[in-house]
């Protein structure tokens, strides 16, 4: 679960910003938080509201950014690629600087680090409770000792092990988290006692998901499923649920040949399947021409299937057959989020969604919302979303604390304010305040007046 997460000299972002999944005072809609862990309770739901350009994606695209850093990292001969706030000189030679607050494994932490395109000047990460801290690494390139790993070793017993650690500290380079180099070296395997540091990899890694309105949530998608009848009886459920017009699906083997995706994508998929050795393991992916295809292993071996819905056909007994391809933009975007939403019901996901409105009428995004809620009362996962979408700004769906607001300054520095800042009652509605610009998060739209090039016959 995510608590909190800031940033600072980050694309629109100059000064520090604080976006916190923390419950503030109110009481009402207690199923919308999550059991305390360590004291640490956090809200499973929240939107951000703001003007085209106002800075959601660039926030989204911060936390996207540490995940990618942390997993991937960086070449050795590359410079660190991000982009630091323009629009003030005093930001050019300014450090960035990201952190985050999650819990993961019955366990709070605080993981961040500061940086520029050059290098990585700090690195840190603490255990912590609503009452104290625990620091279990600190990197900082002024100090004499550059790595502090003294909480971690003193737990490991073994010498030999305690020198690999120090090893692939010593050998983390200036443009590399810590965090990267304990994956790609797979320490896990040489050191024991570093639950910690493998436990916020692995949230970075299986419970943080970041998808874009470009992405498509089911490609590549890896998720389990006891056989092929839960499979269609999940999506043909769902379906007909949102009032698709489908009243069925199947699957029809096809040849890996004929699977209109680069080999290079399916190998990779292949392999990773082969490496779980689970006959439950699928995964879903999207073709050049918008057809969906799962892949399962089924002795040993890459079954691939090509996903079809069903129709009914007047006059006729047998249904007719369609290709994904061949469903409406909007239905297509529904098979997205089915896998997404049955991964938030089985818990320890996040999902950070940008634009979920594209091609959905609002009443189907108010109900996944509102499905997901009453649904996720003893799960912990949590939705957040970045949406235009006003029909959302109802506290009947949302309480005040989950909905937040992107705003831009005089100076281009985007900022962030939450709805609990006003006051506002519990039992008004709130969408037409909004509209009218009381939370500061919409257009500004110039005069007329001055477009004087309409005045001109140029057309």
């Amino acid at each position: 679960m995510l608590i909190r997460f800031s940033v600072e000299n980050f694309s629109s972002f100059s000064e520090r910003q604080v976006f916190s999944l923390l419950p503030g005072k109110g009481t009402l809609k207690s199923e919308h938080k999550t059991k305390k862990v360590k004291g640490i309770s956090v809200l499973k739901t929240s939107v951000l509201f703001g003007a085209n350009a106002s800075g959601k994606s660039n926030l989204i695209k911060a936390i996207d950014f540490g995940k990618k850093l942390v997993l991937k990292g960086t070449k050795s001969e590359n410079r660190i690629d991000f982009q630091n706030f323009r629009l003030d000189l005093e930001t050019e030679n300014k450090d960035s600087r990201i952190e985050y607050e999650i819990q993961h494994n019955g366990k709070n932490y605080a993981y961040g680090f500061v940086f520029n395109n050059e290098y990585i000047k700090e690195e840190w990460l603490f255990e912590i409770s609503n009452k104290s801290e625990i620091k279990i690494f600190e990197r900082n390139i002024d100090k004499k000792e550059i790595f502090d790993l003294s909480n971690i070793i003193k737990n490991i017993k073994s010498v030999e092990e305690q020198q690999v650690l120090k090893f692939t500290a010593k050998l983390t380079p200036n443009n590399q988290l810590f965090l990267n180099e304990i994956r790609t070296r797979k320490v896990k395997e040489n050191v024991s006692k570093i639950d910690d540091l493998l436990g916020v990899i692995d949230w970075f890694q299986n419970s943080l998901k970041v998808i874009f309105p470009e992405d498509k949530y089911n490609e590549g998608l890896k998720f389990e499923l006891k056989q092929d009848e839960e499979l269609l009886t999940t999506f043909e459920q769902f379906l007909k649920y949102f009032d698709t017009g489908i009243n069925g699906v199947c699957l029809e083997k096809v040849d890996f040949e004929s699977v209109d995706v680069p080999k290079t994508i399916l190998n990779k998929i292949k392999e990773d399947l082969l490496s779980k050795k689970s006959e439950n393991i699928r995964a879903s992916i999207l073709s050049n021409q918008n057809t969906t295809y799962f892949l399962s292993v089924k002795d040993n071996d890459l079954v691939f299937e090509k996903f079809m819905t069903k129709h009914t056909v007047k006059g006729r007994n047998e249904p007719e057959k369609f290709d994904t391809s061949d469903e409406s933009d909007g239905t297509n975007r529904i098979m997205d989020f089915i896998p997404l939403l049955m991964d938030l019901l089985k818990g320890d996901n996040v999902f950070i969604i940008d634009e979920m409105e594209r091609s959905l009428h609002p009443n189907l995004i108010y109900d996944l919302i509102d499905l997901f809620i009453t649904k996720s009362v003893n799960v912990n996962s949590q939705l957040i979303l970045a949406s235009h979408e006003s029909s959302l700004l109802t506290q009947k769906l949302l309480r005040k604390d989950e909905v937040w607001f992107v705003v831009k300054d005089g100076f281009g520095s985007s900022k962030l304010h939450s709805l609990e800042d006003y006051n506002v009652r519990f039992d008004k509605e709130i969408r037409k305040d909004y509209l009218l610009g009381r939370f500061k998060a919409i257009p500004r739209i110039g005069s007329r007046n001055k477009l004087t090039i309409l005045n001109q016959n140029i057309f």
